[in-house]
């Protein structure tokens, strides 16, 4: 067992390995010229007021073309200081704008509806369509070097993963887990080709040509989606067109979540849907929660029976502690990235336990028939 132990971690830690290399780090660029493509930025925002003068103060910073740019901030019925804040950088900037989205109508997701009104209200005038949360924050060349990206590799969307900013012990603990298990579970490479039927995508900034926009029917086309995003980009790629997840960690980072009840609402929201159904769900939760403690159950166990005597147990001691020392030093390697303390990696084990818990959370908002986020649920 001890071997096969060892085998698991080694394959484990290669896949991720493998993952990490195949999502390219997106460059920041120079400034984009005059003549440069008309994109228009749509930011939907329901209680954002902690974070919506953060992100319009990076995105009216931007480095390409003030011509060329609008911003359109849709406000989706908050309760918080969200609208007032936008519109007060509106004041000050002309080239951004404030609407309020209109009461939602059945069958549609809220972030759909506002994503949706804001892409109307810029009408025929942009080139290309830019969602972004109201969560992530940007570097002065975001949208140039986006618009660098998606023209060298002929894009029609171009979808960007940013740099997770880590502060509570909730998200130090669960947060590395789940991207962990995503390098895990997922096949960039396939989901990636250019003649698969699958993408992959992050909803926090996509970056979409307004033609491959319209002609897959734009939000309204996924407007009862939880996943919206994945959704989009599944539909923009099976239509013919081109799309691509890049790494964004040099131009945009966000903060998702405050702490454990944000977080856990947020994840379980759509995490059975992001894994493939419930089935897989349970599998990858049941799977991940077996492996993390191994890392402590194998060795110790090993220990223990060749402390009684047992000498096949003494070297099989060998390759379980090999496994295990990898095991953390990956997740130790991982808070380093993270840029958090590294021993976070020394938790990992009540990560993925946490993780699992939410994982099955997730199935069973499932089951209920209703799905909460924000206020609002969904059918």
């Amino acid at each position: 067992m001890s071997t096969a132990w060892l085998a698991v971690v080694a394959l484990l830690i290669a896949r991720a390995v493998r993952q990490r290399h195949l999502l390219t780090v997106l460059a920041p660029c120079e400034p984009a010229p005059y003549t440069a493509p008309s994109v228009a930025i749509v930011i939907p925002a329901r209680d954002e007021a902690a974070n919506i003068g953060r992100c319009l103060a990076g995105i009216v910073a931007q480095t390409y073309p003030a011509s060329r740019l609008s911003i359109v901030v849709v406000d989706d019925h908050s309760a918080d200081a969200t609208l007032a804040i936008a519109t007060a950088v509106a004041a000050k900037h002309p080239q951004v704008s404030v609407l309020r989205s209109p009461a939602l109508p059945p069958q549609w997701v809220g972030k759909s509806h506002a994503c949706w009104i804001g892409a109307r209200a810029v009408g025929e005038g942009a080139d290309w369509l830019c969602f972004l949360d109201a969560d992530v924050w940007a570097e002065p060349s975001l949208v140039a070097s986006a618009m660098a990206a998606a023209t060298a590799h002929n894009l029609d969307l171009l979808s960007l993963a940013p740099r997770q900013e880590l502060q509570s012990f909730a998200e130090r603990l669960v947060m590395p887990c789940g991207l962990y298990l995503l390098a895990f579970c997922q096949d960039l490479r396939s989901v990636q080709a250019p003649d698969s039927g699958e993408a992959t995508a992050t909803g926090q900034f996509m970056l979409i040509r307004r033609a491959a926009y319209e002609a897959v029917g734009g939000h309204a086309a996924v407007r009862s989606a939880i996943c919206e995003d994945l959704m989009l980009a599944r539909a923009v790629k099976r239509s013919g067109r081109r799309v691509l997840l890049q790494d964004g960690r040099r131009v945009l980072a966000t903060r998702m979540y405050t702490g454990w009840m944000p977080l856990w609402i947020g994840i379980s929201k759509n995490l059975s849907e992001m894994l493939g159904g419930s089935r897989r769900t349970v599998a990858f939760a049941f799977a991940a929660l077996g492996l993390a403690w191994a890392a402590i159950f194998v060795p110790v166990a090993d220990a223990a029976a060749c402390l009684s005597g047992g000498t096949p147990a003494c070297w099989a001691l060998l390759p379980a502690m090999l496994g295990s020392a990898a095991a953390f030093g990956l997740h130790i390697a991982g808070a380093a990235y993270f840029a958090i303390p590294p021993w976070y990696g020394l938790l990992f084990p009540l990560g993925y336990s946490a993780g699992a818990a939410i994982a099955l959370d997730s199935i069973r908002r499932r089951w209920s028939g209703r799905i909460s986020w924000k206020g609002r649920a969904y059918p």
